[in-house]
């Protein structure tokens, strides 16, 4: 290893943004490299959200320490790149039986949510349906703008000296080190054989026009996410590889967000997809790989936005050899060999 590595990051999206940054800030020479274009990470409500993913998704549930560990480098994170980090919180709303199951999922994780009154919700949600009236409370859970975002950690990172190249990526070249954040992409199998492992993961969010303000809301079918618009998410496609907007898979998720916010009918709403890759256990791979000089930072399923930092940190150390921290071997791709 060179006194200053040299790496070579392939992919723009959030793990490779914000690896690339962390990167750049231990010394490193770094290039990131992306062909261009919408990834994933565009098409997302930006959420960092430990609590509502743990309780919600039974994936992400063992890891809650992970994610809530992930969360807490986000105050940092947000400072160094200039980003508006919304720590409002999310409520959940819906009918009796499953706000019974929502409440379930937070005794599991030794959590305690602020049960709420319709009134009150409304008041931290505005425009949230009157039918509703009761919800529960987290203040543990947080956003971003996902657009607004990415340029903030792009700008950081072009500031912090990291060269961006507008091309894809087939090997380690020149490099002292290649990190791979590009998700499933069949161009590095060779390098990152461990890519072989991922699964995609197909997802349409629907953006209704017109600016939003309050807190995330976890409803039956769908959250809503305020902001320049508002972010109803999101399908779960396991399988599917391409982009292509389908209205029929998305009119349930319009459907499920108009219920929440019932007033936002009629106004003009756009859909968009984007395709995420996932481990068989729901972690991204963090780490080095079989091939000498590569290390891997994809497969974060639905959470990049939220594991981002830790992502980035992890790999850094690696890099520098450094101690990766306590949630290194959870997140290594040898746990796949």
């Amino acid at each position: 290893m060179t006194i200053r590595p040299r790496v070579t990051v392939a992919g723009a999206g959030v793990l490779g943004l914000t690896t690339a940054l962390a990167l750049a800030d231990a010394g490193c020479a770094v290039t990131l490299a992306d062909p261009g274009g919408p990834n994933a990470s565009g098409v997302a409500a930006g959420m960092i959200a430990p609590v509502f993913e743990a309780v919600l998704d039974p994936a992400a549930r063992d890891h809650f320490d992970l994610l809530l560990a992930a969360r807490d480098l986000w105050p940092a994170l947000a400072d160094r790149a200039g980003i508006a980090l919304d720590r409002s919180g999310a409520l959940a709303v819906g009918g009796d039986a499953w706000l019974g199951q929502v409440a379930q999922g937070f005794a599991g994780l030794n959590e305690r949510p602020t049960e709420i009154g319709g009134r009150t919700a409304r008041a931290l949600a505005p425009g949230l349906g009157e039918r509703f009236r009761a919800a529960v409370l987290t203040r543990e859970d947080w956003r971003v703008e996902a657009f607004a975002a990415l340029e903030a950690l792009r700008a950081a990172a072009a500031t912090a000296g990291v060269a961006f190249l507008s091309r894809t990526v087939t090997g380690r070249d020149d490099a002292d080190v290649l990190v791979v954040a590009t998700g499933a992409s069949d161009e590095l199998v060779v390098v990152a054989p461990e890519i072989a492992t991922l699964s995609p993961i197909k997802g349409h969010i629907v953006r209704v026009a017109g600016p939003a303000v309050g807190t995330v809301v976890r409803g039956e079918g769908a959250y809503a996410a305020p902001g320049e618009d508002m972010i109803f998410g999101a399908t779960m496609e396991p399988g599917r590889t391409d982009a292509v907007i389908e209205e029929a898979r998305a009119a349930p998720l319009l459907a499920a967000g108009l219920r929440l916010f019932p007033d936002l009918a009629g106004r003009p709403h756009q859909v968009s997809t984007g395709v995420r890759a996932a481990t068989p256990d729901g972690l991204p791979m963090v780490g080095p790989g079989a091939t000498p000089g590569v290390m891997l930072a994809t497969g974060a399923r639905r959470n990049g936005w939220l594991l981002a930092p830790l992502v980035a940190q992890v790999i850094a150390a690696r890099v520098m050899e450094r101690d990766p921290g306590p949630y290194a071997a959870r997140l290594d791709p040898a746990r796949f060999s």
